[in-house]
Parts: C-alpha cells; sequence; structure tokens
C-alpha cells in the first residue's frame, strides 16, 4: 500500500500539471458563454469526462501500444519527456502551446454544437503530452497497487477538472488572466522537472540494454 501512495504521489502532480485545468477556463468561458448553466454544466461534464477516459484507455493500452509497434519503453520515456519538457517551457513563458491545440482549431470549435469533447476534452486537456505521460506512467508501474495509484490519479485529475471547468466564470473573474498565467508558470516547472526525470530514466535504462 505504501508502494502505491509513493507512486500516486507522483503521477499526480505530473498529470494534473500536464492537464492543467486552469489553462483550459478562459477557453471554456469564451466557448459557452452563450450557453445556459445548465448546457454549460453539461459541457464541462463531457469535457472531464473524455479526459478521464481518454487517459485511463492509453493507460491501460500503453504496453500493448508499445508491443504492436516495436517502440521500446526507454524510446518513449526519452520522446517522451522531450515533449512534455516543450510545453513545459512554453508554460513558464505563460504561452498557449501549439501542441495542445491551434488557433485555427479553436476558432472552428467556435462553431460546433458539442464544443466538450473537441476542443476542450481532446485535445486541450488530454492532448498528446497528457496522453504522452500517461503511458510512460503506466509503463513505469510495477504491480496492482502502482498500477491502482495511476488510475486513482486520472481519476482524480478528471475531477479536478470537472470542479474548474464548473466554476470557471468564478475562477476567472476572482484571479483574472494574470492569476492564472502564475499557476501555469509553477505547473510548467513540476512538468520541467518531470519531463527531466523521464528523459534520464529512459536514457539510463537505454544504456542497461546496450
Amino acid at each position: 500500500m505504501s508502494g502505491g501512495l509513493a507512486f500516486l504521489g507522483l503521477c499526480l502532480p505530473s498529470l494534473l500539471s500536464i492537464v492543467d485545468p486552469l489553462a483550459a477556463v478562459p477557453m471554456f468561458v469564451a466557448l459557452v458563454a452563450k450557453d445556459s448553466r445548465l448546457e454549460q454544466r453539461r459541457t464541462a461534464l463531457r469535457a472531464a469526462l473524455t479526459t478521464t477516459v481518454m487517459l485511463l484507455t492509453f493507460a491501460v493500452a500503453g504496453n500493448a501500444i508499445f508491443h504492436f509497434f516495436g517502440i521500446t519503453v526507454p524510446a518513449f520515456k526519452v520522446a517522451g519527456g522531450i515533449l512534455l519538457f516543450s510545453m513545459a517551457f512554453e508554460m513558464m513563458r505563460a504561452h498557449h502551446s501549439p501542441i495542445r491545440s491551434k488557433p485555427e482549431e479553436e476558432h472552428e470549435a467556435q462553431e460546433k454544437h458539442d464544443v466538450g469533447i473537441i476542443p476542450l476534452g481532446i485535445p486541450l486537456l488530454s492532448g498528446p503530452g497528457a496522453i504522452a505521460a500517461a503511458m510512460v506512467w503506466a509503463a513505469r508501474a510495477k504491480g496492482a497497487a502502482q498500477n491502482a495509484a495511476l488510475y486513482a490519479s486520472i481519476l482524480i485529475v478528471g475531477g479536478i477538472a470537472l470542479l474548474t471547468l464548473l466554476f470557471a466564470t468564478t475562477i476567472l473573474d476572482r484571479i483574472g488572466k494574470t492569476g492564472i498565467n502564475i499557476a501555469s508558470r509553477i505547473m510548467g516547472l513540476i512538468l520541467a522537472a518531470t519531463a527531466a526525470q523521464f528523459v534520464i530514466d529512459g536514457a539510463r535504462e537505454a544504456f542497461r540494454t546496450f
């Protein structure tokens, strides 16, 4: 059990920092501004469920995907670490990373009826970086306790994302975009440390193989 709790303490901050629900608040408010309060809640729920299902799916199927494409876990750790570090660098500069979503995708989303799934759930919350992180943590998990800790982390992150979007308007009014940028910088620093650890672990395991 202690091993599972320790693993939870590792992967939960990592996943939360890369999903970064606070960063999605301004876009969520812009997309649902004309909707009723009930529809806003439904959109928030769909976005959180999409994020949770996507991360759980890739966490469970990660090893099978590696085997199918002939990718070694160390190679994916290094690649995932580099991807996450590029996102962390943008977050620390309080810039919107194009890896999460592009301006044309956000513009197209304004004309769609269901924005909870795309672009909020995918790729804003559960984008390539979050999926890569879930797969890397799944590869690092050893035993039932650590796997359970990973799945619990994803569920907790999904719950935090839901609460953040449900109170998005209040959050934006209280802390404003400046507060969100400060939080994103802190999350970016955590994510950068996680990315560096992924690269170090991947390189170490690769050298052991050779």
